[in-house]
């Protein structure tokens, strides 16, 4: 197969790959079982609107935004599938590298029926007409070839515009936070008929009223209530789990929160590996993963909120240049006693648990203060207590 970068020429990647006779082949003598009735949505159209999916991943989250106007059935049976779980534990099974991921299927929650991945959880749903073109971030139907009223769980999204599919598929949501998660997945390793050949699995799909226009995240919660979070630092060595500070960097924690949770951390690298000062993170330079719009609003200089905090031993503080507002994503984890940049730096949390993980980063060798090896934080997760 032959494909343009963000052009589909082949279809059939996006549809069930079904055993068709080759020509000169005789036919089936039976004919295919009727198919049964087809899905209608017991949901309003009030019901359905202003909803969003948000799609936990392997490689991080992916938020849609939900279309029901033009397709209610096809966004009434989202819902119904995810609010049943029925989309946890399976994968992105086929991808075309910057072109579309496609998942859903119930099937590939088994990784023994790995040569049916595509075969499942398809002919529930009738055509309807969509929310539009197949540009970037949309999320469409996935249908038997020859079949327009044979979609179902499955879906794909299109990481690069694809207009030779518009009218051919139902487009009932649009990625609005995670297209870079949906890009990296793209770019995971396929054999030769596009088939993932590693298991990038949907961890959880839940359904959450959108937040209205200009909400900022963790802007409401009081120092009590933020001190219940905790981040979870995924990196290529281990876990670091960090607890907060809010009562004396309240501002510093809330930004922390909100860039950890749309996933602004994602892919970053240890760049600065100082043994017996600190290590660095979160310096977006070092990203390998693009950002979407909505993770680029949430970044900017911040105020400083020096404290009393001693920088010993396992304090977490931001980086910031000569200007004191200076601050913006890159943080450090002191690794010894640093009583020289105490009331300097914003020292806003600690390290829980994951110590064991921070001197092995520690101990990486470097080229000065760069790793020689890539260590990536891989993901930042938050979790409350």
């Amino acid at each position: 197969m032959h494909h343009r970068m963000g052009i589909l020429v082949s279809l059939p990647l996006l549809a069930l790959v079904s055993a068709a006779p080759a020509a000169g082949q005789a036919k089936p003598a039976k004919p295919a079982p009727a198919p049964s009735k087809l899905f209608t949505t017991p949901l309003t159209l009030d019901q359905m609107t202003g909803k969003q999916a948000v799609i936990e991943t392997a490689a991080g989250r992916i938020v849609l935004d939900l279309l029901p106007e033009k397709a209610p059935n096809h966004v009434g049976y989202f819902i119904k599938l995810a609010q049943a779980g029925a989309y946890n534990g399976t994968t992105f099974h086929r991808l075309i590298k910057h072109g579309i991921i496609q998942g859903g299927d119930p099937l590939s929650a088994d990784p023994a029926k790995a040569a049916q991945f595509g075969t499942g959880g398809l002919k529930v749903l009738a055509f309807e007409p969509g929310a539009g073109s197949h540009e970037r971030g949309a999320v469409s139907s996935v249908l038997v070839p020859g079949n327009r009223d044979s979609a179902g769980s499955q879906f794909f999204i299109c990481v690069t515009p694809q207009p030779a599919l518009d009218g051919q598929y139902t487009v009932f949501a649009r990625v609005v936070e995670g297209i870079g998660v949906v890009t990296l997945i793209s770019e995971a390793p396929v054999d030769a008929a596009g088939k993932a050949t590693e298991r990038i699995e949907m961890t959880s799909v839940t359904i959450r009223d959108a937040p209205p226009p200009g909400t900022v995240p963790f802007s409401a919660e009081s120092p009590a209530e933020l001190a219940r979070y905790r981040a979870v630092l995924e990196t290529s060595l281990g876990n670091i789990t960090l607890e907060f500070m809010p009562d004396l960097s309240p501002n510093h924690v809330r930004n922390f929160l909100r860039l950890s949770d749309a996933g602004v951390y994602d892919r970053t690298a240890f760049h600065r590996v100082v043994p017996g000062f600190m290590i660095q993170t979160g310096y977006l330079g070092s990203k390998t993963m693009a950002m979407d719009e909505a993770q680029q609003k949430l970044v900017g200089p911040l105020q400083p909120e020096f404290n009393d905090t001693p920088h010993d031993k396992g304090i977490v503080s931001m980086a910031r240049g000569d200007d004191p507002a200076s601050a913006s994503t890159s943080f450090f984890i002191v690794t010894a006693r640093a009583s020289g940049i105490d009331r300097k730096y914003t020292a806003f949390a600690r390290v829980e648990d994951g110590m064991s993980v921070v001197e092995a980063i520690e101990q990486v060798p470097c080229d000065g203060e760069t790793p020689r090896t890539r260590v990536e934080l891989l993901r930042v997760r938050v979790v409350k207590r």
